[in-house]
């Protein structure tokens, strides 16, 4: 009966053995007084070694070591008993975590089970297959970011201050580890000086990875910006080889950049990343254009890095029979950017090819059109309709508000006391029930918010959680699914309004927090069921424009079997791609554009006005009414054609200029002449010196964009020159050079070709004279002397430029254009092919300069954004809409004039009446009616005026003044 374990049995041993022996020996005990066997097995002896197949793989994995805990010094804890190891901090608790390689080894002590309320862990769940039953398929499985620890040279994971790009956005969110604070992460001192370092593991053939990955400029510039207005004092050097802002405004944005005085780009990739000798400085060694070797040291280096394809996806890939192309990617062509070797699987995003935000969102709408043309027989075969419960008729009860407050994980809770805003608004009037929860959004809580609805017989509910731009649909619709209608639904935004704007004074963002979920309830109980419109929808779509991007959205819409009314200004099919012959992989494109306008005019679906312009549009989304003019026999001719959505695709002209002596030799030609030329045999580039000029006339104040064609179109036809004629010199003077994508292998040919590549400043412009020839002068940084060519073909990049013609369109359409004269699209990155018009969509060069394939993409993406309103036979109208007090319309007519989308018309009273269908909520009328006649339903004068009252009496009650 008597037991002994532990050091007194086995000698000085570690503390696991010691817990190890009370076990051994409290089981010992139990089966002594149990009457068991003292000798049977026992637990240790059923734990078996791991199978190694179990093991993750860690070929390719660098070892890390552990994260240290900081330490209080032997002089500090000589009289106390505090603590000697502090915690980790975030930083170094997440590097401690990331150390995990998951290897399975799962002791199934179930204490995950135990604490999880959800119920959401089950060990005994095994892998199950799921078949689905599909006509398509479309593959976006994304990228994973390139591992800066492979550029070794460069510090990461070495030195505390070394940072991936990644690492440096989560820095600068108010929601990240740092809360917004740009610090140094070995002591937490305010970093006063960040370099950059650009090409991290893209136009690298030491790692692979030879193309250009596309987004990292444009990101770096951002975070250089951002981190100016975090930082004052900010010292900013971007090292790069070239800046790539190929997309739209985006060189707008990289002059604003530049023209800071505190950030400075630099034309140099450093060799090496070290340690300074006696502080926690990182320092980098680069060459400067003076060719002298600089050492300079930093608070903070970023390494901006590159986009790299998952080999695990790519791996599946392969299997499945997904070709990929040399880099991993999903292999496509540029005539068909979205298909992949397998029929009936597409692609979309960075798989296809690495690409910013704009155009990720563009081609996932342009795979679904994919995927809609080859459906579209099957389409609304599998729908099953929503069915909700009869809506509540709240018209006699007084308000019974539920009030729900969200921590949002630590968004909210980290800053404001949750419970407390619980407490101090439950008291409130008409408010019936109040509760908090970790998710409001969670399909838990939002079943918790039907049942409390039912339980409570809940009329209004309001919501302090995000904002409502993101979450106000999904509780609407927990509304309506527990029969209440959706507007009367609130919601106080206190996490961007509170939480993320006061992190550092949480008892004010508490404070706050409360007055706006007060003002809320005040305005809660005024919120009244709202109606909205159901209107039949015109099921024919109309195209302007002729060109690429317009017969590819007309082919794509008709195939899904929509009625088609194409119109062109012009005679002919074709647009601007008839003065591309080839692409820069030298496909040919005329049997391409051949086979389109082919297809175009044969359709039985599409119908085509040539010689067309359009005069007139009227109506609105569903049901559009297109006024187009011909000239026949020399007299106009109208037609009406009435459609349910129109896409714009208008194209785009070559640009004009004046530059480096253009019009004044036959020598001197634009890029697409020379293409042209080449095409034809008609150009002799033998012996010859041929110099070509980038950015002739753009990038400059005339045109501030980038035209984004112009350097591959260079590269493109410098290859053709020197394949046709090997012993021509050809000389490309440029800026930057913006081959971006996979475009970065064919840089590097006609590097490998002989082309020689020439940078110039836009300050120091080449010149170009003429005397007995052609003589190009250029002085370049790169050079120590000026350099002098005799040229005997002088090659200009002159880039696209918007027609004239789309200002007349945009003031018909209610459209609006930048200040370079392209169209307007609602949203740059998440709406980049839709209008602020509902029911009109954009496409092509109409929207900016760009490449075929990407014109094919967006032509793409318009036609499905489109289908989604053909494809409906009524389309419901929001409610929260303008609505004219016909007692109180002076007839003055002042929102006929102010309305920017032409909502308000004049009815046969001659009062001010408003199309729902055409009004978009913005609340301009209301405000400029004079007498007072406009509301905007869901956002009355009153429901505000009360808001005001509530916050004016709690400022009262609680100042006294």
């Amino acid at each position: 009966g008597v037991f002994a374990g532990g050091d007194n049995a086995s000698g000085p041993a570690s503390a696991i053995k010691a817990v190890a022996a009370g076990k051994r020996a409290s089981e010992s005990i139990k089966r002594c007084l149990d009457g068991k066997n003292m000798l049977s097995e026992r637990f240790e002896a059923t734990v078996h070694p791991v199978p190694e197949e179990l093991f993750p793989e860690t070929k390719n994995i660098a070892k890390k070591a552990r994260a240290q805990a900081g330490a209080i010094p032997v002089e500090k804890r000589t009289d106390n008993f505090n603590e000697i190891e502090s915690v980790f901090s975030v930083e170094e608790a997440l590097y401690e975590a990331e150390r995990c390689l998951n290897c399975a080894l799962c002791s199934e002590c179930m204490e995950c089970v135990a604490v999880c309320d959800k119920k959401a862990v089950d060990h005994d769940m095994g892998d199950e297959i799921i078949e689905l039953n599909v006509g398509s398929a479309i593959l976006t499985p994304g990228f994973e970011e390139f591992k800066a620890e492979r550029k070794g040279e460069y510090g990461f994971n070495r030195y505390k201050n070394v940072l991936t790009s990644v690492q440096f956005e989560r820095m600068l969110s108010a929601a990240g580890p740092y809360g917004g604070h740009v610090v140094r992460r070995n002591d937490g001192k305010e970093a006063k000086r960040i370099a950059w370092i650009q090409c991290v593991g893209s136009r690298d053939s030491q790692c692979g990875n030879e193309y250009c990955s596309s987004i990292c400029c444009m990101a770096t510039t951002k975070q250089a910006l951002v981190a100016s207005e975090h930082i004052d004092g900010l010292q900013a050097a971007i090292f790069n080889m070239d800046i790539r802002a190929f997309g739209k405004d985006f060189d707008q944005y990289y002059e604003r950049a530049r023209s800071k005085e505190n950030i400075e780009y630099i034309r140099s990739i450093p060799s090496r990343v070290i340690q300074a000798p006696g502080s926690m400085d990182v320092r980098l060694r680069y060459t400067d254009e003076n060719f002298e070797h600089v050492e300079r040291d930093f608070d903070l280096i970023v390494l901006a890095v590159g986009l790299d394809p998952k080999p695990e996806i790519s791996a599946d890939m392969s299997r499945l029979g997904i070709e990929l192309n040399e880099f991993g990617f999903c292999k496509t062509s540029r005539f068909l950017p979205l298909e992949t070797s397998r029929p009936g699987v597409f692609v979309a995003g960075v798989f296809q090819e690495p690409k910013d935000i704009p155009e990720t969102v563009t081609q996932a709408s342009a795979a679904a059109s994919m995927s809609m043309e080859l459906l579209a027989s099957a389409r609304n075969t599998l729908i099953t309709k929503k069915e909700y419960p009869t809506e509540r008729d709240i018209a006699d009860e007084e308000p019974r508000i539920g009030v729900f407050v969200c921590h949002c994980g630590l968004n909210i809770a980290a800053t404001v006391d949750v419970e407390k805003v619980v407490h101090a608004i439950s008291s409130e009037r008409h408010v019936v029930v109040a509760s908090h929860t970790m998710y409001t959004c969670s399909d838990s809580s939002l079943s918790e918010i039907k049942k409390q609805i039912e339980e409570y017989r809940l009329n209004r509910v309001v919501v302090a959680s995000c904002t409502p731009r993101t979450h106000e649909p999904l509780f609407r619709e927990t509304l309506r699914e527990a029969g209440l209608n959706p507007y009367l639904f609130e919601l106080a935004n206190i996490r961007d309004q509170c939480s993320w704007v006061h992190p550092f004074a949480p008892a004010d963002a508490t404070a706050k927090s409360i007055e706006l979920v007060k003002m809320s309830i005040a305005r809660a109980g005024l919120l009244r069921p709202l109606i909205g419109e159901s209107l039949a929808v015109n099921q024919d779509g109309v195209v302007i424009g002729g060109g690429l991007s317009g017969m590819t959205a007309a082919l794509s819409l008709a195939e899904q079997g929509f009625k088609i009314a194409l119109i062109e200004k012009s005679g002919k099919l074709g647009g601007y791609a008839l003065n591309v012959h080839y692409t820069l992989e030298d496909d040919d494109l005329a049997d391409f554009m051949a086979d389109m306008i082919k297809r175009t005019e044969n359709h039985r679906n599409i119908k085509l006005y040539l010689n067309s312009e359009v005069t007139k549009v009227a109506g609105h989304i569903g049901k559009f009414s297109v006024t187009t003019t011909a000239k026949e026999n020399g007299s106009p001719k109208e037609t009406v054609v009435s459609c349910g959505a129109i896409i714009v695709a208008t194209g785009a002209e070559p640009a004009a200029t004046s530059e480096f002596l253009y019009g004044a030799s036959e020598d001197i030609l634009t890029q697409t002449e020379l293409e042209k030329q080449l095409h034809e045999g008609a150009f002799s580039g033998c012996r010859k010196n041929i110099v070509m000029i980038q950015c002739a006339g753009s990038r400059n104040d005339e045109r501030q964009y980038c035209s984004r064609i112009c350097c591959s179109m260079a590269v493109k036809n410098a290859l053709h020159i020197k394949k046709k004629f090997p012993d021509a010199n050809v000389y490309v003077l440029y800026r930057d050079i913006r081959t971006y994508g996979f475009r970065e292998k064919y840089y590097k040919m006609a590097r490998e070709a002989g082309v020689v590549f020439i940078r110039y400043n836009e300050e120091r412009k080449p010149l170009v004279t003429q005397d007995e020839g052609l003589m190009v002068t250029v002085e370049s940084p790169d050079l120590p002397d000026v350099i002098e060519i005799e040229a005997a073909n002088v090659i200009l990049s002159t880039g696209i430029a918007a027609p004239a013609g789309n200002r007349q369109l945009s003031d018909m359409l209610k459209l609006q254009l930048n200040g370079d004269g392209f169209f307007l699209e609602a949203h740059v990155k998440l709406r980049p092919v839709d209008f602020a018009t509902e029911g009109v969509y954009l496409c092509g060069l109409a929207h900016s300069p760009k490449m075929l394939d990407e014109n094919i993409s967006q032509a793409r993406a318009a036609a499905a954004r489109a289908a989604t309103v053909l494809s409906k036979t009524h389309l419901d109208v929001g409610a929260e809409v303008s609505e004219v007090n016909q007692d109180k319309c002076i007839s003055c007519m002042t929102c006929v004039h102010v309305c920017p989308y032409s909502a308000p018309f004049v009815n046969i009273d001659n009062k001010g009446e408003i199309v729902a269908a055409k009004c978009m909520g913005c609340g301009i009328c209301v405000s400029e009616c004079p007498a007072r006649a406009i509301q905007l339903n869901h956002f009355e004068s009153k429901q505000f005026s009360i808001m005001l009252d509530n916050l004016l009496e709690s400022h009262f009650a609680v100042h006294g003044n």
